[in-house]
């Protein structure tokens, strides 16, 4: 299974990912307390070790902003969290072959159901919280997912006590940002931790 740390905003919060080895980290772009600038993810992006995937977090941005990162080496791949619909995502794709991440939040099956046919490699199946597009560090009931076609990232309140069980969803990736934080800030221990228990490691 793979990993992901998202929100990461520091230089400090690089190194950790690069000791701890996720396969993906996120930079929000979007409206949050973990958003970045252009600027900064740029820099954070020239520290990340090689082999790790940098994942841009968006919400209903532009897509020519979106693809000029992408081509500027800034982001591997593009999460968008805003429920675009189809015509923005055939807008997108006709600017950048980046793999999409499609964040579902889900209070129904039915929810994931709506999106299965759209044009995006992945799934981001977050919890339905009103008015939050995502990073709520709120669960949802995983036995809603059902059969998913597509490879899916699993998110949501995940940390370490609730990891074992995540690690027995049919999930691709699973996806941390605020259980590997303390006091709102990127926890290397957590980082560290974390990884080893996706990896079957001890800590």
């Amino acid at each position: 299974m793979k990993l992901k740390f998202c929100g990461l905003t520091r230089k400090q919060d690089i190194l950790a990912a690069n000791a701890a080895r996720p396969d993906y980290v996120g930079f929000v772009f979007a409206d949050s307390r973990r958003r970045v600038t252009e600027e900064q993810a740029a820099r954070l992006r020239a520290q990340l070790a090689p082999g790790i995937q940098a994942v841009g977090v968006f919400v209903n941005d532009e897509p020519e902003r979106i693809a000029a990162l992408v081509n500027a080496g800034v982001i591997d791949l593009v999460q968008l969290h805003g429920g675009e619909n189809r015509a923005y995502l055939d807008r997108l794709r006709g600017m950048t072959g980046a793999q999409v991440l499609y964040a579902v939040r889900v209070g129904a099956y039915a929810d994931i159901e709506r999106v299965k046919d759209y044009p995006v490699e992945f799934l981001l199946l977050d919890a339905s919280i009103k008015g939050v597009c995502g990073g709520s560090g709120h669960t949802f009931d995983w036995s809603l997912i059902g059969a998913v076609e597509k490879p899916y990232f699993l998110a949501g309140g995940l940390n370490e006590s609730n990891l074992p069980l995540a690690l027995r969803t049919g999930a691709y990736a699973l996806d941390l940002s605020s259980g590997i934080e303390t006091d709102s800030v990127k926890d290397e221990t957590k980082m560290r931790r974390v990884a080893a228990l996706v990896r079957g490691e001890q800590p």
